[in-house]
């Protein structure tokens, strides 16, 4: 009897996700350990299946799992193709870099223009639109001198319910999920990252440094810079989930809540304060609610997360 398809891939199909015609079997077994290697037995056959892939790699948990799989399973026929550009904080693109090496896969860097876009640089709430399409432009173009491999991002299940225009720009350029696909979660992909001995399994999410400038103000080169600066300087303090939100010559600085007790010991504070002036910024506060992600989309979706005004996302 052939499986019946579970409700991830009524979702690929809701959200017009690129994916071929593979699909868990329905109900999940109720061993936890037996349902994720169900998952990624199902995300192998499903990579057998492409033959061939260009895997979008950020660097972050989802990516990174998917491009360890791939190339494992694919070997040289698997590219993992990171973009660097002015919105990538450069300790990412180091990190991402790092961790390819390590790991063996293929890996190419290339350089991508979303700065040049002005429904980009505009920075309204569809700006990670324009960034997508620009990518998957390139990306499409590098497949077509490889004999046209298919492109997969990391995409797992609980990104469709947020507000995510890039999964437009995705479905325009038939680019495959197959995380997705897979049913995989955020959680899923953690766990299955540790087992594999991925540093990323843990990894806090770092969307690109646009994310902390509030819809409708420009990006440019140097306020991305400047918030580069900061972030990098906050993490040299030993802070891990952090955003400093960009205000023009203003900062706020949202240090997730685990952490923010570290800040009444040894002069943390204000160290974080100074780390963040140092890198350009003339005023400066923590914020006490500490970090939270999402704000600005759940107003967009209609939810009502937060009634401080909020950068974009995440």
């Amino acid at each position: 009897m052939a499986p019946r398809r579970n409700s991830v891939s009524k979702m690929v199909q809701q959200g017009n996700i690129a994916t071929p015609d593979i699909a868990l079997a329905s109900p999940e077994p109720s061993d936890p350990a037996v349902a994720l290697g169900r998952k990624e037995k199902t995300l192998v056959a499903l990579l057998r299946r492409l033959g061939s892939v260009i895997v979008a790699y950020s660097g972050g948990v989802d990516s990174a799992y998917l491009a360890d799989v791939s190339h494992e399973v694919l070997g040289e026929r698997s590219l993992a193709v990171t973009a660097a550009s002015a919105s990538v904080a450069p300790d990412e693109l180091e990190a991402a870099i790092a961790l390819a090496a390590a790991r063996g896969w293929r890996h190419e860097v290339i350089e991508t223009g979303e700065m040049e876009e002005p429904g980009y640089a505009e920075n309204g709430p569809r700006r990670c639109f324009f960034c997508k399409t620009e990518l998957y432009t390139q990306l499409g173009a590098l497949a077509a001198t490889m004999g046209n491999p298919a492109i997969a991002n990391g995409t797992n299940a609980d990104d469709l319910g947020d507000y995510r225009p890039g999964l437009e720009a995705a479905a325009s350029y038939r680019v495959v999920s197959p995380l997705v696909q897979s049913g995989m979660t955020k959680n899923d992909i953690r766990a299955l990252s540790k087992a594999r001995g991925l540093p990323t399994w843990d990894k806090p999410a770092q969307p690109c440094l646009s994310s902390r400038i509030p819809y409708g103000t420009r990006v440019t080169v140097e306020s991305l810079s400047r918030i580069g600066r900061a972030e990098r300087a906050l993490k040299g303090l030993g802070l891990r989930e952090l955003r400093v939100r960009h205000y023009g010559e203003s900062a706020r600085v949202e240090i997730a809540l685990a952490e923010m007790a570290n800040l009444d010991s040894d002069g943390l504070a204000e160290r974080v304060i100074d780390a963040v002036r140092s890198a350009g910024y003339t005023d400066v506060e923590i914020d006490p609610k500490g970090f939270r992600s999402g704000g600005l989309n759940a107003a967009i979706l209609g939810r009502s997360k937060s009634n401080t005004p909020s950068p974009a996302a995440n």
